[in-house]
């Protein structure tokens, strides 16, 4: 049994950076690199060079690459991420938010464009206006965020054809079990559950406060439930601008819906705890059912069961409300199921 992080990077996995050790401008973003192959790097590289972030942080996959040295002298602004071992999508952002030192920073997939939202600048100085609009004082860097409560801003994702994609993450329940749905941007401010393949703009102090994705969680689908889960139920806000436009050049990853591990530590950290007005709590009652349903023996789950019960006493109070009203932000929102 993997114990629960109780801080940001308690479990990251050691990794090597080469170059960035230029930075283009100070606007306050920078951009992550999610790598996906057939993709020509250069290209790409050059584009967000252009678009002007103050950095831009590559994360690489864990087998030799023979263009680092090459596109490092290219690009110094741009520093590459060589984890030691292979590394989940949670994993990656969470690792690209250590090397990040700008207060937003912007994840995208290296098969993707920006096609609308302007040059960097722009983007990050919609989102100050966005703070001062909801009363937050505008704060450095490294100062902590307070009365904003967009943790991530999600983008308009277009296929090849500049078709609307289904991004935008809707939770439903059936037959008391836990679901999700998808639909197209209509609305600038609609609410996500989470943002899609990790792609969108990312507050860092709100990320790294929020604990970022739980890596012990390795089924990813049921790692960004965790995430975006933990997020509202915490106060936080993932929502669409209508002003952000990405064109995907590669197919969008299926979810893997599995229910195994991944799923039990995700329902004891996030729909099995209790809201009591200020606090939440995970009671003993749950675990009956918990480990009628987790199909584990009794030791197991029981180990599971008390260790999640751990990670929510220590984070009683961050809770705002429970399961239920989150899913019921989404009640008035028609969506299309799969088949029909």
């Amino acid at each position: 049994m993997n114990t629960i992080p109780t801080t940001f990077n308690e479990k990251i996995t050691p990794y090597t950076a080469v170059g960035g050790k230029e930075r283009i401008a100070s606007t306050g973003i920078s951009a992550v690199v999610l790598n996906r192959s057939g993709f020509q790097r250069r290209s790409f590289f050059q584009e967000l060079e252009k678009t002007g972030f103050d950095n831009v942080i590559s994360i690489e996959s864990s087998a030799p690459h023979y263009d680092i040295e090459e596109l490092s002298g290219r690009f110094p602004s741009v520093r590459f991420i060589l984890p030691e071992k292979e590394i989940n999508l949670g994993e990656q952002i969470n690792l690209a938010a250590c090397e990040i030192e700008s207060p937003l920073f912007f994840v995208l997939r290296s098969d993707m464009k920006i096609i609308s939202g302007g040059i960097a600048r722009r983007m990050a100085e919609r989102l100050t206006i966005s703070r001062e609009e909801n009363g937050e004082e505008t704060r450095g860097a490294g100062e902590q965020n307070t009365g904003f409560k967009r943790l991530c801003t999600v983008p308009v994702i277009v296929n090849s054809n500049y078709e609307n994609l289904p991004t935008l993450v809707i939770p439903m329940t059936h037959k008391r079990k836990i679901k999700t749905s998808f639909m197209e941007a209509q609305d600038e401010g609609t609410l996500s559950l989470y943002p899609f393949d990790g792609v969108g703009i990312y507050d860092r102090q709100r990320f790294i406060q929020s604990g970022g994705f739980d890596i012990t969680i390795k089924n990813t689908y049921w790692q960004f439930m965790d995430f975006g889960f933990r997020a509202h139920l915490w106060g936080e806000e993932i929502a669409l601008s209508l002003h952000l436009k990405l064109q995907c050049e590669g197919e969008l990853p299926a979810e893997d819906y599995t229910v195994e591990e991944s799923y039990s530590r995700f329902y004891l950290k996030n729909l099995a705890p209790v809201f009591r007005g200020d606090y939440a709590h995970l009671p003993f009652y749950r675990f009956p059912r918990f480990l009628f349903q987790s199909g584990e023996d009794f030791i197991t789950a029981w180990g599971e069961f008390t260790e999640s019960r751990k990670w929510v006493i220590k984070n009683k109070y961050r809770w705002k409300c429970d399961a239920h009203a989150v899913t019921s932000r989404w009640d008035n929102i028609s969506v299309t199921e799969p088949g029909e």
